[in-house]
């Protein structure tokens, strides 16, 4: 007897209906990743939006500051020559001892690291290494000589600058003599009669009070540099060229403490012209602000394939074991609720710190489904065993994106003890009488 070809579609769909079903659930995981890539553009924005901030207050407040000397800048004559040439020497000693005084200054919901450092500089010149620079004695202009500083951001100067020298004081006017090692400073004339060693070798010191934003740096150009600095800020982060000699950091704020030598660098204590990189070596403290919840938020969304195609997975086998068809509208719910999740994350984080907006958001989203579970299997086993099983999967990234530097192990290892258990518990199905079951008799 021929069974009719209606018959035999019927009978073919209903053999592999699940395996059909399957396929329908891949296919809707692969459209849910693409609201999750539009959350990481939200994020972005949202980055974009903290930059203009950050960039809008230093504009007022003060940008960056590094801090570059005090040189000895003295000009010399070159036959043929109508420019300026100058020689540049460097401190023998070099002592910067400050107290950075930080606050938090807010644009909108974002907000910015500040300080204002009170800072003491003291220190003294070798009249020896002047005459390693390679330009004659009998050519330099001592009458013309001056002190140079390069402070990036000068609106962050907030006292009259004066330096001590010999017992006589010199003040400090902004510009440079020329653009040879720093773009922005102050200078100071301190007219030395020619061959007048005891000035040059005599002491000076000076007080700088300068605000700045983000990020404060110092030059190496003592021969011997030693700097110390403490703050309330109890997140700095010492990056830079040189990490500190001696640090502190806790709770109260931190203190550190550097010593370099003249070894460290590449430029000499004494030269002509531009030949070197005065800022090759430059060392500091970035005032670090934790809360960097976009990147922890883009790095949860990395993960967003993972928590979807996982409670995809655990719905599609309780759908098998139960034998109660899920309809894909309500496995478009779910994922939709999952997705969410991310929206909830960066816009909570916004307003607390990226951890307590972790746990709330992932908690109405945990609670949501379950309750949702809970309404359609009219089941609270079947809800609080997805409800558990959700709570550790987010707390299992969290782990993840937490652990910078183990996560990639800590991944590895989770996916697989994650594989194992699906295999483990995919056992218990009996594939073949399902295909059993759904064929036509």
């Amino acid at each position: 007897m021929e069974v009719p070809e209606n018959n035999l579609n019927t009978s073919f769909f209903s053999r592999y209906a699940y395996a059909f079903k399957a396929i329908v659930i891949v296919i809707m995981m692969m459209v849910l990743l693409i609201p999750a890539s539009m959350i990481t553009d939200v994020i972005r924005e949202r980055q974009d939006r903290q930059s203009s901030a950050v960039e809008e207050v230093s504009s007022r407040w003060g940008y960056e500051q590094h801090i570059t000397g005090p040189i000895l800048a003295i000009p010399y004559t070159v036959a043929g020559s109508a420019n300026a040439n100058y020689v540049y020497l460097l401190p023998e000693q070099l002592k910067i001892n400050g107290e950075l005084l930080p606050q938090k200054l807010k644009r909108g919901i974002f907000s910015v690291a500040v300080y204002d450092a009170k800072m003491q500089l003291s220190g003294s010149f070798s009249p020896a290494a002047i005459y390693k620079s390679g330009v004659p004695p009998s050519a330099l202009k001592w009458d013309q000589a001056s002190v140079i500083m390069g402070i990036t951001d000068l609106r962050g100067i907030d006292n009259q600058v004066k330096m001590v020298w010999n017992g006589k004081t010199f003040p400090f006017s902004p510009g440079v003599v020329n653009t040879d090692l720093f773009k922005s400073g102050i200078q100071s004339p301190v007219s030395l009669a020619s061959g007048d060693t005891a000035a040059l070798a005599g002491t000076f010191s000076l007080e700088l009070g300068v605000k700045g934003s983000g990020r404060i740096s110092f030059s190496p150009v003592g021969k011997t540099t030693t700097v110390h600095t403490s703050s309330s800020w109890p997140d700095p982060s010492f990056d830079g060229a040189f990490p500190p000699k001696d640090r502190r950091v806790d709770a109260k704020g931190f203190s550190a403490a550097w010593e370099i030598q003249d070894l460290n660098r590449e430029y000499p204590q004494s030269w002509a012209g531009n030949k070197y990189d005065i800022h090759s070596a430059d060392f500091g403290i970035k005032f670090f602000m934790p809360a960097e919840s976009y990147q922890q938020s883009i790095r949860a969304v990395k993960y967003a394939i993972l928590v979807i195609g996982l409670t995809f997975i655990i719905f599609y086998f309780i759908e098998l074991s139960q034998r109660r068809a899920i309809h894909p509208l309500q496995y478009a719910l779910v994922g939709l609720a999952l997705c969410i999740f991310y929206t909830l994350l960066i816009s909570i984080s916004e307003q607390l710190n990226f951890t307590l907006a972790y746990l709330i958001a992932s908690g109405l989203t945990i609670g949501l489904i379950s309750l949702y579970v809970a309404s359609a299997y009219k089941s609270g086993r079947i809800a609080a065993g997805i409800g558990g099983t959700l709570l550790l999967l987010y707390g299992f990234i969290y782990v993840i994106i937490s652990a910078e530097d183990q996560a990639l192990l800590m991944g590895s290892i989770g996916l697989f003890l994650t594989l194992a258990a699906i295999m483990y518990f995919s056992r218990t199905i009996k594939w073949d009488k399902l295909s059993e079951k759904s064929t036509v008799q």
